[in-house]
């Protein structure tokens, strides 16, 4: 017969958690499991939001919405310190022909009709031989005949000889100009679509993006159809539409200011040409001047608007551009006045279209490395961007 003893080891079950443990575990676990249910849900929302927008641009901006904007900002620099654009070299075939060229009816003298005189050709930047075609003005859209809208490439400076920049030039006299919201940028209700409409599809001839985003990246504000979707800051340079269509730039309260006659104002960051010069800034300034995500001194995809000493509206996008290359371009096609636009490649887009009687017009891209397709303005954006028409 055994005898128990204090030496021997205990046979008893082992004690059962305490219920608060349990509670605190499936607790923690239903809070982890709602979370990622919404934040799939939020994210599945951004990925599936009406346009073109790239699964990349859709998934950095519900980041940059969602409190990880510095997150973002560090990727796309380390993406930039490693993937930057290559020095020396020639574009692949050459300048291209832009595409969809049309003829055109100028009278002699190199005037057309009732429009502006016609632009001079674009002479080379950083000192390098012109290749075939380099800075040369050809007509894409026209109105019965007359030069409308004109495109011209040209290699971004010296050094990044490979790139091609598109430039494109618009008359005022036959298109007016037109600032669309987009559904998320400034969002809200307008009476201007976020898309070509079939309506203004008979008559669009040109369309390109606006600036950063309206989250306090842009520096600046919005007006249109008599109301501020975000307050215009005094300074700033401001993209101002008048209600006739027509565009200027300038400071804002300096060189442009409100008055009934304006039609919708734009801002982003700080005037890069004024009285045909340069920002002297443009390779030393803050964030607060160029932005914070990447720096001025970047060679980016990067894009402008201007106006001419005779009222011509201009509009340059393409890639490996620094800000003061941009400025300089801008300055070699006549502008006296204009500012930095949308930077990088998810939204540098510039898109000039003809006429479909079958159906939606034709759109053709600025510039061989634009990665917004020509379509992308037929469908809701999701951020603001200019449209330009055929007057009546």
């Amino acid at each position: 017969m055994s005898v128990s003893t204090d030496l021997e080891p205990e046979t008893a079950p082992r004690s059962r958690k305490r219920p608060w443990v349990r509670w605190l575990r499936r607790s923690l676990l239903a809070a982890v499991l709602v979370f990622l249910l919404v934040v799939g849900w939020s994210v599945a929302g951004a990925l599936t939001a009406p346009g073109t927008d790239s699964v990349a641009a859709r998934l950095a901006e519900w980041a940059r919405d969602h409190g990880l904007g510095g997150l973002v900002t560090w990727l796309e620099k380390q993406q930039y310190e490693h993937d930057q654009p290559a020095v020396g070299g020639l574009p692949a075939g050459g300048i291209p022909v832009a595409p969809g060229i049309v003829p055109a009816s100028p009278t002699p003298g190199g005037k057309t009709g009732r429009g502006l005189p016609a632009p001079v050709p674009i002479s080379a930047l950083g000192g390098q031989p012109l290749l075939p075609g380099e800075g040369q003005w050809q007509t894409v859209v026209t109105d019965h005949g007359q030069p409308a809208v004109r495109v011209a490439s040209l290699r971004p400076d010296g050094q990044h000889t490979s790139f091609v920049v598109g430039i494109m030039w618009l008359d005022p006299t036959f298109v007016r100009g037109q600032l669309q919201p987009g559904f998320q940028d400034p969002g809200g209700s307008w009476q201007a679509p976020d898309s070509i409409t079939p309506a203004l599809q008979r008559t669009v001839a040109a369309a390109f993006n606006a600036g950063f985003r309206l989250n306090g990246a842009s520096q600046g504000g919005y007006y249109s159809e008599g109301r501020t979707a975000v307050p215009l800051v005094d300074g700033a340079a401001s993209l101002v539409l008048s209600t006739d269509g027509t565009a200027t730039v300038g400071s804002w309260n300096h060189e442009v200011r409100m008055s009934p006659q304006v039609a919708s104002v734009r801002q982003n960051l700080v005037m890069l040409i004024d009285n045909g010069q340069v920002n002297p800034s443009c390779a030393s300034g803050g964030t607060a001047e160029w932005g914070s995500t990447i720096g001025q001194a970047a060679y980016i995809h990067r894009s402008a608007f201007g106006v001419t000493a005779d009222g011509a509206e201009v509009y340059v996008g393409g890639p490996a551009l620094s800000v003061c290359t941009l400025g300089d371009i801008l300055r070699a096609a006549g502008v006296v006045r204009g500012m930095e636009l949308d930077i990088n490649p998810a939204w540098v887009s510039g898109t000039y279209f003809h006429d479909s009687p079958a159906g939606p017009p034709k759109g053709f891209s600025l510039f061989p490395a634009e990665q917004v397709p020509p379509e992308h303005y037929l469908h809701p954006a999701s951020r603001d961007w200019y449209g330009w028409y055929l007057r009546p």
